[in-house]
């Protein structure tokens, strides 16, 4: 690198030399060689993540120019003035000295001033070989020179009048965004008319800010709430379950059952099979029932007889080979029916669930017909557990059973009685639109059967506000948790709840009749409400640890999330109710656990339907293990009294002896023809059908004989 001549110092800095100034300089020096050596192209060009520096440093020998600044004329002006940055001109108090003819790239490098030959010679500086850091903010400025002199025009600039890049500087002191203030070199705009009150309605509320509540909607039900059958009759549990299993579905029941052990006979199938009846369907109803109540291993352990095994109940009334029978040929569809829809696999009319269909549409409307819900529903999922590996089966993480059937269940709130459910098909079957979520609670809700006014709780997979407005457009409030990332979700994060908040603070945002609440509990829980202000003084307790001590505090709580976890627990107890007694069995086929888990909704909502009678009568209701007691031995009593009755014989026309058989007190009786020729206490155990006379009949005797010849 060739040494700077003493005429490519400036007159001023030759003026001006103390040993403070001169380090200044220098400093300044080093700061701007890095940016000429990369405007003038000493440092490589990267092509494909590779330097290249051959041609490179050929040319850094033969056209580098040093870059010198320009001083000012006092050493007050050198000082550097953080609150005064140019924000026009970045480099605006560096200049770089150059030959006359240069090159392109180094037509806006050149020098603007003469250059003076009597200045003592300056010394070789090394060329940095890194690049220092960048200043600091409010620590550097730019400096402050004198007007520069105009620099005369060469060919090059005619032949070349676009300016060469300024290299540039992110994150920086002296980067424009730095400075938001100064942009442009005016002070900031003033926001427009209307735009403080959309910023202020734009953010999130405390809780010390009122809130409007909105207009209340008025509850007009189609029917009065509660149960909708007669309330002053007295119904069994056992009636109260032909509601829900009428007559015509055990019939239709007993039919395809019968069909389908038929189609498996022909088909070479061996096993014993008597055709169904009304009686050995109750029968094996009841066994179920008691296997609800009394669990074993193995399903063949109720007929063993051997301690501790010895259970009466179900060997007295049916032998286990006729139970497993009827368990294989169990069927709820005709079968030549399943055939027809098998036909259609791969097309729209394809029906996934046609072979439970006849109880599954019976059964959902008797749940809706006997009972009219009150104010308060609301909806989730069931699971009803399965290992069969078929396309309606689905796997949810968060619930108790995570692998089976998924059902959507619309439930009271108040006794928890299911009023509707809806079998989820799978991911195909569902139209797109709105979304699964949307479309499931639309489908549960029948609102011409309902009425208007209810209030709905759903958890955070159905919350939208897309979905909230629309019920609200319909009479029907909706409260229930939200995800952040529901499309209408307010996105805004000014004056948001803090990370660490404490327990108790909350933020709100309305949105017409929308309300979207914040509040931290043991973590931060969103709810979205249509029916609900944010915040009225509730408060709720909680155990909280201070000091090394558990203690109860007082906590505030908006009013969407009490009456949240109010109401919203509808479908888990039901779901409870079921879990405790089920009837469940594992089965080869996946419609045999749907008509057990049917079984299981018709006997709580018969057990629901019985408390709620008994609610306003003196009488306590039974619980729900005594209630499933009852109705047990009701389904034996009506299983016997359901057996046909042998019709009446005909009188004998002809004597003929028969034996009296097996009755003690007409086991063996006095022979006449003996005891009318003086031989008493001859007794016989045979007698003429016609004329009803004992007369011994034996390989000795035959009174049967000479007693008919004496008389005819």
């Amino acid at each position: 690198m060739d040494n700077a001549s003493p005429s490519s110092l400036p007159e001023s800095l030759c003026r001006t030399s103390p040993s403070s100034t001169l380090l200044l300089g220098l400093k300044r020096l080093s700061v701007r060689l890095v940016d000429c050596r990369k405007t003038t192209g000493l440092s490589g060009t990267v092509r494909g993540g590779k330097e290249k520096k051959g041609a490179d440093l050929t040319r850094q020998n033969e056209s580098w120019t040093p870059c010198i600044p320009i001083d000012s004329e006092s050493d007050d002006e050198d000082l550097l003035r953080p609150d005064e940055p140019d924000p026009n001109d970045e480099n605006e108090g560096y200049r770089v000295q150059g030959p006359t003819q240069a090159s392109e790239d180094e037509d806006d490098y050149r020098g603007d001033e003469p250059q003076p030959e009597h200045l003592p010679p300056q010394p070789q500086l090394p060329l940095p070989q890194a690049e220092p850091p960048l200043p600091q903010p409010g620590r550097l400025s730019r400096q402050r020179t004198s007007a520069p002199l105009p620099r005369p025009r060469s060919s090059s600039d005619t032949e070349s009048p676009v300016k060469s890049p300024q290299p540039k500087r992110k994150g920086n002191a002296f980067s424009k965004s730095a400075y938001p203030s100064q942009r442009g070199g005016g002070r900031p705009a003033t926001p427009r008319v209307g735009e403080e009150e959309e910023e202020e309605e734009d953010r999130w509320h405390n809780r010390e800010e009122n809130d409007e509540r909105p207009d209340p909607i008025r509850f007009m039900p189609t029917r009065v709430p509660g149960p909708t059958i007669d309330t002053t009759a007295s119904w069994s549990p056992l009636s109260l379950f032909q509601l829900f299993f009428t007559t015509s579905v055990v019939r239709t029941i007993i039919c395809n059952t019968n069909a389908n052990a038929a189609k498996r006979l022909q088909s070479g199938l061996k096993f014993a099979w008597i055709p169904l009846t009304m009686r050995d369907f109750y029968i094996f109803l009841a066994i179920l029932l008691y296997s609800g109540l009394v669990s074993v291993h193995e399903r063949g352990t109720y007929w063993r007889k051997e301690w501790p095994y010895n259970f009466r109940f179900p060997g007295d009334t049916m032998t286990r080979d006729r139970f497993e029978a009827i368990m294989w040929s169990l069927h709820l569809s005709k079968p030549e029916d399943d055939e027809a829809n098998n036909t259609k696999k791969g097309t729209a009319e394809y029906d996934r669930l046609f072979k439970i269909k006849p109880l599954y549409t019976e059964l959902t409307n008797a749940c809706k017909s006997h009972f009219q819900p009150y104010q308060n529903i609301s909806i989730d999922e069931r699971m009803v557990a399965s290992e069969a590996r078929i396309s309606t089966r689905q796997y949810m993480k968060a619930k108790p059973t995570k692998w089976g059937y998924k059902l959507f269940v619309l439930a009271d709130s108040h006794t928890a009685y299911t009023w509707n459910f809806v079998v989820y098909e799978g991911k195909s079957v569902f139209t797109p639109g709105q979304g699964l979520s949307y479309t499931s609670v639309m489908d549960l809700m029948p609102f011409p059967l309902l009425g208007g006014g209810y209030t709905l709780f759903v958890d955070n997979f159905y919350s939208s506000p897309a979905l909230f407005e629309e019920l609200r457009r319909r009479n029907t409030g909706a409260c229930g948790t939200i995800r952040t990332n529901r499309i209408g979700f307010p996105q805004t994060k000014r004056n948001n709840l803090p990370k660490k908040a404490e327990r108790g603070d909350l933020r709100w945002i309305r949105k017409g009749n929308v309300l979207f609440v914040k509040w931290m509990d043991t973590r931060e829980v969103t709810m979205c409400s249509t029916v609900h202000e944010a915040f009225s003084g509730q408060t709720v307790k909680r155990k909280v640890k201070e000091g090394g001590v558990w203690q109860t505090k007082t906590v505030p709580v908006p009013d969407a999330v009490a009456d949240y976890n109010r109401s919203m627990g509808g479908v888990d107890l039901s779901d409870a109710l079921i879990g405790y007694c089920s009837v469940h069995h594992k089965t080869m086929k996946w419609y045999k656990t749907f008509l057990f888990h049917f079984v299981d909704i018709a006997v709580v909502n018969s057990f629901l339907l019985h408390k709620e009678l008994h609610k306003n009568n003196s009488t306590k209701p039974y619980t729900q293990k005594k209630f499933r007691e009852k109705l047990l031995t009701e389904m034996v009593s009506f299983a016997k009294q359901s057996e046909p009755q042998p019709s009446p014989r005909p009188p004998p026309t002809s004597c003929m002896p028969e034996y009296y058989g097996d009755d003690a007190s007409k086991g063996r009786k006095n022979c006449r023809r003996c005891l009318d020729a003086g031989v008493p206490k001859v007794k016989t155990p045979v007698y003429c059908r016609k004329c009803q006379v004992p007369l011994c009949l034996t390989s000795k005797r035959n009174c049967f004989k000479d007693w008919h010849d004496s008389k005819f």
